[in-house]
């Protein structure tokens, strides 16, 4: 009854909530983003996987520069991450615009991040389960250790919670991921989500029977 029904119902009606109380906050962060680099959009938009693998376009404040060389040298992510980015990224402000896919079905609070569609023929079977279920904007990995995880073991966690997903189970990991926003714990600046790793980089694709 939660997993199907209650759950998706509190994710409306508690989006639309924080998104009345949030606005103020986040138009300050739309008109900081724009005043330092004007050329860029304000939001980053990119396709992820959804639930049952379903192609969705996931919503972020910009943190990087448009520009991607300089010089003819192609500028890490580090180099690129604006002052007003480091400190979005910093306070997790710049998830918010993810409140819009949270209202439209696409996105819950809690559930397995949604990753690059490129990744998924690197799942395992058993991995390919985290799609069982929305995507979240945080998750039982992001509280176990987020950026210091290996893929197996980030995995690990987000199976464990599409498998075990109860409305108590959902309440702690929201209060554990307040807890880490405001401590600044496992919260980086870093341009990617997880371990420099990319998983393609340390996986090969699996076979298609």
């Amino acid at each position: 009854m939660y997993r199907k029904y209650i759950k998706r119902l509190l994710d409306f009606i508690f989006a639309i909530i924080l998104l009345i109380i949030l606005s103020p906050i986040m138009l300050i962060a739309a008109m900081a983003i724009k005043a330092e680099d004007p050329k860029g959009p304000v939001l980053f938009r990119q396709k992820r996987p959804g639930k049952d693998a379903k192609i969705f376009e996931i919503y972020k404040f910009r943190t990087m520069k448009v520009e991607t060389e300089r010089d003819g040298r192609k500028l890490s992510d580090m180099e690129r991450m604006t002052k007003v980015g480091s400190v979005l990224r910093k306070t997790s402000i710049d998830e918010l615009p993810q409140l819009f896919n949270i209202i439209k079905g696409e996105m819950s609070f809690i559930g397995p991040r949604p990753l690059p569609v490129i990744y998924l023929p690197y799942y395992t079977k058993e991995e390919m389960h985290r799609h069982d279920v929305r995507s979240g904007i945080s998750g039982w990995a992001q509280v176990n250790g987020r950026n210091y995880l290996s893929w197996d073991k980030k995995f690990e966690y987000d199976i464990k919670y599409v498998n075990s997903i109860n409305f108590l189970f959902d309440l702690r990991i929201l209060f554990l991921t307040i807890q880490k926003v405001f401590t600044r714990s496992d919260i980086g600046v870093r341009g990617v989500d997880f371990k420099d790793e990319s998983l393609n980089e340390v996986r090969k694709p699996r076979k298609v029977l």
